[in-house]
C-alpha cells in the first residue's frame, strides 16, 4: 500500500506541476496578447474594429470662387460615375448579362464607341472582374445624365455619387478661374492650381459599431474640412460684355489670338480678363491654349507705348504742343533704315500735337534721340514698370524685355517696336497716366476666407510708383484725347457717344522667322484707353492679331467692337454717367426746343414737326406719348418718337439708330433688347413693320459709321520698313 501510495503521490506532483506549466504559460499568453493585441502578427484591436465597427466618410466641399458682388464662378456640385457590375454572383438582374444591348444603349451617352465598351466590357468579364469602371467620360456626370443612364434600367449598370467642379458661366474667365483637373497627375490651372492650398478640402468620417452605437463620439467623429472661398475683383456683368463682344469678333473676323483687359484705375483691382482662343472649363481635354495672353504674352506692343514716350519727354520739359517737327522720315544712323510714319511722304512741318493724334514715329524717334536721350528714356520705361512683372496674383506672367544694344533699338522702342512688354504692364502704366501720376498694383483676389469666415488673404491697393507728375498726367491725357476726337487722329472708332474716351491706338508688326510679317490684317491691332476724361475711372485694353479684314476695314474694326462694348458696360456698371455736356452743347448750336404734342391728333404733330426725324409707332389718331419730352433740347438728327393711341403698334426702321435711341424706344414699349455690336444700328430683328406687343424680344446689330476719310489704319509702323541688322 505504502509503495502505491508513494507512485500516486508523485504522479500527483507531475500532474500540478504540469499544470501550473500550462497555466503560466497561457496567463502568460494572455498577458502577452493584452500587452501586445497581436497574434501571428495580426493586430486583433484592428481586426474586431474590421468585423465590429464601420466607418462612413463624411463628404467636405472645395471653397468656391466669386466674383466681387458673391456671384459664384466656381462650386462643387454632385456628380455621379458609372460603374458596370459582371460578376454572376450578384443574381440575375445585378449584373450585365448582355454586354452587346448595354454597350449599344450605353455608349452614346458617355461618350464611348460602341465598340470601345463592347471590349471594356468583355475583358472586364473574361478576367473575371467583379465591377469595373468605363473610363474618364463615365466619371463626374450630371445630374440630367445620370437621370438618362438610370432611364434605361440596364441591369448590371450603378451610379456611383461625388462631387465635380462646375463653372456656371462657361467659357467665361477661363485662364484666370483655370479649371480643377480630374487626373491627380495633372496640376489644375489657373486660379484653381494656385490657391489650391486655400480652396482644398479634407474628408470627414464618423466610425460606429455594428450593433449601431458609437464606441466613443469624441474619438470617432472626424469633421470635415471644406476648403476656403475665394472672391475676386472680377465684375460679372462687365466681363460678361467682354466676353460676348470677343465671341462675336471671333466669329465675324477669325483672328489667331485676342486679349482684353478693364481695371479700376483708382485701386488698380482687375475687372475683366480674357483671351481667345479660350476654353470651357466644364470640358476635360478640350484646352487649345494654356496661355493667359494677358500677363504671360510679351510682345512689340506698337503704337500704344507712345503715351509713356510722350509722358516721359513732358515730364522733362521737351514736349511742346505749338513745337514743330518734319514728318515723313528719320534718319537714325548709317547702319540703320530710318523711321518712317504710316505715311512715308509725310504730312509737312506739323505740330508735336498733331503728330501725337496722327501717331508719328518720327517724332517718338525724334524725342528720345534728340531730347531724352537714350539712357533716361530706358529708365522712365523701367519707371513705367516695363522689363519688370507686376506680381499680379497670377501665375505665368512674364517680364518682357527692353532691348537697349543699339541706337536704333532705343528709336524703335520709342514708338513700340524691338523690346517688348505685356498687356498687364501696359495697362499698370496707364494707371499713373489716369491716376495724377500714381502707378496702381494690379490684383485680382480681392479676399480668402475659410470656412469660419476667417479672412485668410486680403488684397488692397497699393501705388508701386510715380514716373510722372499730376501736371504730366494731365497733359497726355489731353493728348490723347485729341487721338479719339480730333479729325485727323487714329482713335476716331473709339469715340463713344455720352463717354469721354482718351486712348492710344497700336498696328504693331509681328516678328516671324527673323523678320516681320506684312499685308493687310498681319499686324497686332491693339487699343489702351481710359476714361472719363477729367478724371479716368477705368483702363481697358485690347488687342486682336491678324484678323481677317476686307480690304474696306481696318483694325480698328475688331478692336472697337470689344473695346467700346466693354467700356459702355464699364460706365453703367460702375455708376459713372454718361456725359451729356457735349450733347447739350451740340444740342444748342444746332437743335430746338421740343414741343408738346401729346393729345394733338398724328396728323397735326407729324406737320408741326415735318422738317424733323419723327418716329411715329401704332397707327392711332392721337399721340399718347412723346420721347423727348416738352422744353427738352433735341438735336436735329435726333429721333422723336411719338406713341399713338392705337392698339396695333409696329416696329420703326431703326437703321441709323444709336443704342441710346433704341433704348429710349424700348423703355417706351416695354420690349426686351438684345444688342451687339457698338455704334449705329445697322439691322433689327423682327424687321421694320412688325407688329410688336409689350414684353417682345427685339435684336439690333450696330456698327460704327465713322467716314473712311477719317479710319487711318495705322499700319504705321513699318509697314515699308525692315531691320537691316536685325
Amino acid at each position: 500500500m505504502e509503495i502505491k501510495r508513494a507512485v500516486t503521490n508523485k504522479r500527483a506532483v507531475v500532474l500540478l506541476f504540469l499544470f501550473l506549466a500550462v497555466f503560466v504559460v497561457l496567463v502568460g499568453r494572455i498577458a502577452y496578447i493584452q500587452v501586445t493585441k497581436e497574434v501571428k502578427g495580426n493586430d486583433l484591436v484592428a481586426m474586431a474594429e474590421e468585423r465590429y465597427s464601420r466607418s462612413e466618410v463624411l463628404p467636405s466641399e472645395r471653397g468656391s470662387i466669386s466674383d466681387r458682388h458673391g456671384s459664384v464662378l466656381a462650386e462643387d456640385i454632385p456628380a455621379y460615375h458609372v460603374l458596370a457590375v459582371l460578376s454572376e454572383n450578384q443574381g440575375k438582374g445585378n449584373y450585365i448579362e448582355d454586354i452587346e444591348r448595354t454597350a449599344e444603349q450605353l455608349a452614346p451617352i458617355i461618350q464611348l464607341e460602341v465598340e470601345e465598351l463592347t471590349r471594356m466590357l468583355t475583358d472586364g468579364k473574361d478576367e473575371g472582374r467583379y465591377q469595373i469602371e468605363l473610363g474618364p467620360t463615365s466619371r463626374y456626370l450630371s445630374f440630367e445624365t445620370k437621370e438618362t443612364i438610370q432611364d434605361l434600367k440596364l441591369p448590371g449598370i450603378q451610379l456611383e455619387e461625388a462631387t465635380r467642379r462646375y463653372y456656371p458661366n462657361q467659357t467665361f474667365a477661363s485662364h484666370v478661374i483655370g479649371q480643377k483637373s480630374i487626373n491627380e497627375d495633372i496640376g489644375s490651372i489657373g486660379l484653381e492650381g494656385r490657391l489650391d492650398e486655400f480652396l482644398a478640402s479634407t474628408d470627414g468620417s464618423i466610425e460606429y459599431s455594428r450593433l449601431g452605437r458609437l464606441n466613443s463620439p469624441a474619438e470617432n467623429i472626424t469633421l470635415p474640412s471644406d476648403g476656403a472661398s475665394v472672391q475676386l475683383t472680377l465684375d460679372t456683368r462687365i466681363q460678361a460684355s467682354m466676353e460676348q463682344a470677343m465671341s462675336q469678333v471671333e466669329l465675324e473676323f477669325s483672328p489667331e489670338k485676342m486679349t482684353a483687359i478693364a481695371a479700376d484705375a483708382k485701386t488698380g483691382e482687375i475687372l475683366a480678363m480674357s483671351n481667345r482662343p479660350s476654353f470651357n472649363p466644364n470640358q476635360h481635354g478640350q484646352i487649345e491654349n494654356y496661355l493667359n495672353y494677358a500677363v504671360a504674352d510679351a510682345v512689340e506692343p506698337g503704337s500704344t507705348l507712345k503715351m509713356f514716350t510722350v509722358a516721359a519727354a513732358i515730364e522733362e520739359g521737351y514736349f511742346q504742343d505749338d513745337h514743330y517737327f518734319q514728318s515723313g522720315e528719320y534718319e537714325i544712323d548709317l547702319h540703320s533704315n530710318p523711321v518712317r510714319d504710316v505715311n512715308p511722304e509725310g504730312w509737312g512741318e506739323i505740330s508735336y500735337e498733331e503728330g501725337v493724334h496722327r501717331s508719328s514715329n518720327v517724332l517718338m524717334s525724334k524725342l528720345v534721340l534728340e531730347d531724352l536721350g537714350i539712357e533716361p528714356f530706358y529708365q522712365y520705361l523701367e519707371d513705367f514698370g516695363f522689363s519688370k512683372s507686376t506680381g499680379i496674383d497670377l501665375s505665368q506672367e512674364s517680364a518682357g524685355k527692353l532691348e537697349k544694344g543699339r541706337r536704333s533699338d532705343a528709336a524703335r522702342t520709342a514708338f513700340g517696336q524691338t523690346s517688348t512688354m505685356t498687356p498687364i504692364q501696359l495697362v499698370q502704366a496707364a494707371t499713373a497716366i489716369a491716376n495724377g501720376g500714381k502707378m496702381m498694383k494690379p490684383y485680382i483676389v480681392q479676399e480668402i476666407k475659410d470656412d469660419e469666415g476667417k479672412v485668410l488673404q486680403e488684397g488692397s491697393s497699393e501705388v508701386v510708383g510715380e514716373p510722372i507728375s499730376a501736371e504730366t498726367a494731365a497733359h497726355v491725357r489731353d493728348l490723347l484725347r485729341g487721338v479719339v476726337t480730333e479729325e485727323y487722329g487714329t482713335g476716331r472708332k473709339y469715340d463713344i457717344q455720352g463717354v469721354d474716351v482718351l486712348g492710344k491706338t497700336g498696328t504693331a508688326q509681328i516678328a516671324e522667322q527673323g523678320g516681320y510679317l506684312n499685308g493687310h490684317g498681319q499686324y497686332l491691332y491693339s487699343f489702351l484707353g481710359m476714361a472719363p476724361y477729367e478724371d479716368p475711372e477705368i483702363v481697358v485694353y485690347v488687342s486682336v492679331t491678324k484678323p481677317n479684314l476686307t480690304t474696306e476695314q481696318s483694325g480698328n474694326d475688331p478692336v472697337s467692337m470689344i473695346f467700346n462694348a466693354v467700356m459702355q458696360s464699364s460706365m453703367v456698371y460702375l455708376d459713372l454717367e454718361p456725359n451729356e455736356e457735349e450733347l447739350l452743347e451740340e444740342a444748342e448750336e444746332s437743335g430746338f426746343d421740343m414741343v408738346n404734342v401729346v393729345g394733338e391728333r398724328t396728323t397735326y404733330a407729324t406737320e408741326l414737326l415735318e422738317d424733323k426725324k419723327v418716329i411715329v409707332v401704332g397707327e392711332g389718331d392721337r399721340i399718347d406719348y412723346q420721347e423727348p419730352a416738352e422744353g427738352v433740347r433735341v438735336l436735329n438728327d435726333e429721333p422723336i418718337l411719338l406713341i399713338t393711341d392705337g392698339e396695333s403698334r409696329a416696329l420703326p426702321d431703326m437703321r441709323g439708330w444709336s443704342r441710346r435711341d433704341v433704348l429710349k424706344m424700348t423703355n417706351i414699349l416695354d420690349l426686351e433688347l438684345d444688342y451687339s455690336g457698338n455704334g449705329y444700328v445697322v439691322q433689327q430683328s423682327p424687321v421694320a413693320g412688325t407688329p410688336i406687343s409689350e414684353g417682345e424680344a427685339l435684336q439690333v446689330h450696330l456698327e460704327s459709321t465713322v467716314p473712311e476719310e477719317v479710319e487711318e489704319m495705322e499700319e504705321e509702323q513699318d509697314q515699308t520698313e525692315t531691320e537691316d541688322d536685325s
